[in-house]
């Protein structure tokens, strides 16, 4: 009879050498029912989970391909927590965190279900933990697995048995089913999640005034812009209004990719006129807007006349967080209100929304890609990517398969926005003469200034209903202006920066409401207070070597 805790211990053997050769050994091993899916709800909805069974346990392998790992380092807290934040880094949220919540939520949807089981994780993370040696004993201790510091996972795929026969299968069933589901043990305590949970709605949601003599006043203008980078709910009110839903395309027979899609907005107009900063871009964007009105109004008026040429596609140089995204949103949702485009969603793509694990995958991922952004505006971002220096870069057939794309006279219904960085994005141009022709609009989008981020901050604070105190403005002013004066521009994150750090002042506040709750009341916990302001630190200049 099979040792029932060899799965796990052959588990824990593994490192990353070994694991997917492991994992693949696994899909033929009957005694082990396995399983692949794609997203697992609600921690792991964008990552490939596999689950693997006997009668007696369960592992759950979370495979994390977040980015490069030289960009992603960071130090996890010896205490589990939701948010991850290391000096000179982005605030991000916890793997370790997510799978230990959706570990103990498989355990307890068996659990109800009538099976008492031991439940495992293993996390593959592209992610260079810092201390991982010194965090081991943490993740055993909640039966965790960490390898980390992988190079690339986002196309990795392991072999799976999924066999219906297996006794095992019927673990699986339960533990994919909400339906056995009860309220998970939360990792923030054992006595205060339903206090912790309501406080929470409490001060993110409560629609209360401002008042008080230490509260800041603030008698400028309304200016609700839309938060750089954040998908708007589409409005489902207007009977009128173009159906989009967000979809999958397939690269190949075994492998897809969720493809992000932008919903049209109300009031588009209004929205661009609220963006701080972008004064320029605002007129580049209302005179090609002009243009293609008056082209309206001629066909409608002169229709034997001949039509101005208008070519929609356009090219969006910036660095991150300068408002690209938020922009292109409104421009779809403008070109379709002037009746240039039918639908005016936004498609967002990149390099590896196109090139997949077999050739030929880019011609078959472009045309799904295509369907999908017909009516709206498909926007590819970082597109200098494509441009690789090795000749046979699959990249170079995507570029060449857009190029077929624009100048296909049927593909009317659509424009193009490619996004980047201004040198290499230059220089993609200007290396490939059919794409500098057929890419006339060109819009910069400059880092913010100070004053500007001060704006967007108080812009991104009323969102949620919050004020600072007087003294809590003054001391946000100064940490800010330190970590601005202080800041690389080629690393600087402008509104994604902001919102970063909002996000660390709002987990303090938070805290800090929890921790006094029988002293509190709305107003308390809309109020921002120099206790709740964090120190911002930022990737410095990096000194220049060499002559």
């Amino acid at each position: 009879m099979m040792n029932e805790n060899r799965l796990i211990e052959d588990f824990w053997k593994q490192t990353k050498t070994t694991i997917w050769k492991h994992m693949d050994a696994m899909a033929v091993n009957y005694a082990v029912y396995s399983n692949h899916l794609r997203g697992f709800a609600p921690f792991l909805t964008d990552k490939d989970v596999y689950i693997y069974a006997n009668t007696k346990n369960v592992i759950v392998v979370c495979v994390d391909s977040c980015g490069h790992s030289d960009e992603q380092i960071y130090e996890e807290s010896e205490q589990l927590d939701m948010l991850i934040y290391s000096a000179g880094f982005e605030l991000r949220e916890s793997m370790v965190w997510k799978l230990v919540e959706t570990k103990n939520m498989i355990k307890n949807r068996l659990s109800n279900s009538g099976y008492e089981m031991d439940v495992y994780g293993v996390l593959l993370t592209e992610a260079s933990i810092t201390n991982a040696d010194e965090l081991v004993d943490v993740w055993d201790e909640y039966k965790i697995k960490v390898i980390e510091g992988f190079s690339s996972l986002k196309h990795r795929w392991v072999s799976v048995n999924n066999d219906e026969d297996n006794d095992a299968k019927k673990y699986f069933d339960v533990l994919i089913d909400d339906k056995w589901d009860v309220k998970c043990k939360s990792l923030f305590g054992h006595n205060n999640d339903d206090e912790f949970e309501e406080l929470l709605k409490g001060f993110v949601g409560a629609k209360l005034a401002p008042d008080g003599d230490d509260t800041l006043e603030d008698n400028s203008e309304e200016n609700e812009e839309a938060p750089d980078d954040v998908e708007e709910k589409p409005d489902n009110n207007e009977d009128d209004a173009p159906t989009v839903t967000d979809g999958e395309i397939e690269q190949n027979d075994t492998h897809s990719v969720k493809v992000q899609i932008l919903h049209p907005i109300k009031n588009a107009r209004k929205e661009l006129d609220r963006l701080v900063g972008c004064r320029d871009i605002k007129r580049r964007m209302d005179e090609l807007l002009s243009l293609t009105r008056y082209n309206n109004m001629k066909r409608e008026m002169c229709p034997d006349s001949k039509q101005h040429e208008v070519s929609l596609h356009s090219v969006f140089f910036g660095r991150p967080g300068t408002g690209k995204t938020t922009v292109c949103k409104i421009f779809g949702s403008l070109l379709h209100d002037v009746g240039a485009l039918s639908k005016g969603h936004v498609v967002v793509c990149d390099r590896s929304t196109f090139i997949g694990t077999l050739w030929g995958d880019e011609e078959r991922a472009m045309r799904q890609v295509v369907d999908l952004a017909r009516g709206g505006v498909l926007m590819l971002d970082e597109a200098y990517l494509l441009n690789g220096q090795n000749t046979n870069d699959p990249g170079k057939m995507v570029i060449q398969l857009l190029m077929n794309l624009l100048a296909d006279e049927k593909q009317r219904d659509l424009a193009v926005v490619i996004c980047g960085y201004k040198e290499p994005m230059m220089k993609l141009l200007e290396m490939n003469p059919g794409l500098h022709s057929r890419f006339p609009n060109r819009f910069e989008f400059a880092d913010f200034s100070f004053e500007e981020l001060l704006d967007i901050t108080q812009q991104r604070i009323r969102e949620y209903d919050y004020h600072f105190t007087r003294s809590a403005w003054e001391k946000y002013k100064q940490v800010l202006q330190e970590a601005y004066a202080q800041r690389d521009p080629m690393t600087w994150g402008n509104a994604r920066f902001i919102a970063n750090q909002l996000d660390r002042i709002y987990l303090q506040h938070a805290r800090r409401c929890v921790s006094h709750s029988k002293k509190m009341d709305r107003q308390h916990l809309q109020t921002l207070t120099p206790a709740d302001i964090m120190p911002m630190e930022v990737q410095k200049r990096r000194p220049h070597v060499g002559f």
